[in-house]
């Protein structure tokens, strides 16, 4: 098994377990490489080179689905559950809550901070929520590595630095704005409004193609 590897692999194998999970739900024994291609808009050898690190091994009728999906779990999984904090109970902070809650055992969001009296002391989809106050104690207390942030821009920054002296060495942004960390942390920004920006723009430039307007050259 490689010792690193790259997002970019990592995000196609979350994808291809996804697809792979609902195969499996609806009873799929095999699955070839073409299938795993469309679904994560990639070509056929990218998929194959990428089951290459899990060390699947296909046959002419592809691979099993169950065998494969049991590969990219056990590279994907910890060894053990491992605990994520959230800091931020806000729209989108309770939003995640809801999505993550059950969806990975292995994978937890255990414990949310925020400094909204209104939340504090409450159990929101079974995780509890705690002032920001403890946040250096309880996440160092529970060695917990990985965090959420979906804080206002003007505060991220200072969460991101408390998690990191924390202990904390991945870190999933939410907040619009990008993070200094050290390089032992990896940051992963979501930034929705880029995202609904690209997708608003294209919208516009695909429909003026199809109303036979020139529109924009990218």
């Amino acid at each position: 098994m490689p010792n690193t590897l790259s997002d970019n692999a990592i995000a196609r194998l979350s994808v291809y377990r996804r697809v792979l999970t609902e195969m499996h739900r609806d009873s799929r024994t095999s699955v070839r490489s073409d299938d795993l291609a469309a679904a994560a808009g990639v070509t056929a050898s990218q998929v194959r080179r990428d089951l290459m690190l899990v060390r699947a091994l296909g046959t002419n009728k592809g691979y099993d689905t169950a065998d494969l999906l049991g590969a990219i779990e056990k590279l994907m999984d910890p060894p053990e559950p491992q605990e994520v904090a959230l800091v931020g109970v806000g729209n989108i902070g309770t939003a995640v809550l809801s999505y993550f809650a059950g969806r990975r055992p292995m994978l937890d969001i255990t414990v949310a901070f925020d400094n909204d009296p209104a939340v504090i002391g409450r159990t929101l989809h079974g995780c509890p929520c705690l002032p920001v106050t403890d946040l250096a104690e309880v996440v160092a207390g529970r060695n917990i590595r990985a965090a959420i942030i979906a804080v206002p821009a003007d505060a991220a920054q200072k969460v991101a630095e408390a998690l990191v002296s924390a202990g904390v060495r991945g870190i999933m942004n939410f907040a619009p704005v990008r993070l200094r960390a050290p390089r032992s942390v990896y940051v992963e920004n979501v930034d929705l409004t880029g995202s609904l920006e690209k997708a608003a723009f294209f919208a516009r430039q695909r429909s003026q193609k199809e109303q036979g307007q020139t529109g924009y050259a990218y």
